[in-house]
């Protein structure tokens, strides 16, 4: 054999990066990352082609997963799960987190809020940034509005007249290129104003159908008031105020969310509380 066999000739940029091996210990939340089914740990087993973990979801549904490397997540970051040892301690936990996933300030007031804002479309958008970046945004002093619409979004942002020390950050549904909402977004962008969005019809859907229970958001006809089609064809009650208390109700945190949301809010916050 020559000696050239034992090397790793990969180019040392194209080597997957290590990542840290976390035991699997019982009740350890964990995403799995091929399906992002989120769940504690139940049980980790061996069995003929290795070692396999049990988790299982708030809705006690258990999934059996390989222990595969890297193919587990925690905090949103990729670990390799391996079996704990015999015996061996709990280990304490980390420090308390808020549902951003951000650390949690204990002991800290609100902030008065600063001049500025973040505009959103709609209540339902407001409830959700609150539902999740909540605490995050007492602590920094900034203040969620909504808009019902983007319309007039001009002329509301003229109003607002931003300038140093005063930015405004709008999140915007559907924002896509060749829209409306994106040749509305672009007479206002500036250095003081960011417009920033998602891809989805409605923000109902940037919440994780396996979170809320069911399989995927269902397709809705162009021209069909989306949140009826949905109630609809989900077999729920008409009745749109109600599914969106069963949605927000599912959401506990960030692992809820579709990350395309994700990114952007934290955008947003970042945009609106650095400095000038």
């Amino acid at each position: 054999m020559s000696r050239y066999d034992a090397l790793d000739l990969t180019p040392p940029w194209k080597r997957p990066s290590a990542v840290p091996e976390v035991p699997a210990e019982r009740d350890l939340v964990v995403e799995e990352a091929t399906t992002g089914f989120c769940g504690a740990v139940v049980r980790c087993e061996k069995t003929a082609e290795g070692f396999t973990v049990t988790l299982e979801d708030r809705h006690g549904k258990l999934r059996v997963f390989p222990m595969t490397p890297r193919g587990f997540l925690v905090d949103g970051r990729p670990v390799t799960l391996v079996r704990p040892q015999p015996g061996a301690a709990v280990k304490p936990q980390g420090p308390a987190r808020t549902a951003s996933g951000s650390i949690a300030v204990q002991g800290v007031k609100a902030r008065v809020a600063l001049p500025s804002r973040i505009y959103v479309e709609g209540r339902h958008d407001a409830e959700l940034v609150e539902r999740v970046w909540g605490d995050d945004l007492r602590i920094e002093g900034v203040v969620v509005e909504y808009l019902e619409g983007v319309d007039d979004l001009p002329a509301i942002v003229a109003e607002f007249a931003p300038e140093p020390g005063r930015r405004l950050g709008v999140l915007v549904d559907h924002l896509v290129p060749g829209s409306k909402e994106a040749r509305i977004a672009a007479q206002v962008t500036g250095a003081h104003v960011l417009v920033v969005g998602h891809p989805f019809i409605d923000i109902w859907a940037a919440v994780k159908p396996a979170s809320v229970g069911v399989a995927a958001w269902p397709e809705v006809p162009r021209g069909e008031d989306w949140k009826k089609g949905v109630c609809a064809r989900l077999g729920w009650p008409l009745d749109t105020p109600a599914a969106w208390k069963r949605i927000l109700g599912s959401v506990r945190s960030y692992k809820d969310l579709d990350p395309a949301l994700l990114g952007r809010v934290e955008e947003l916050i970042d945009f609106v509380t650095q400095p000038d």
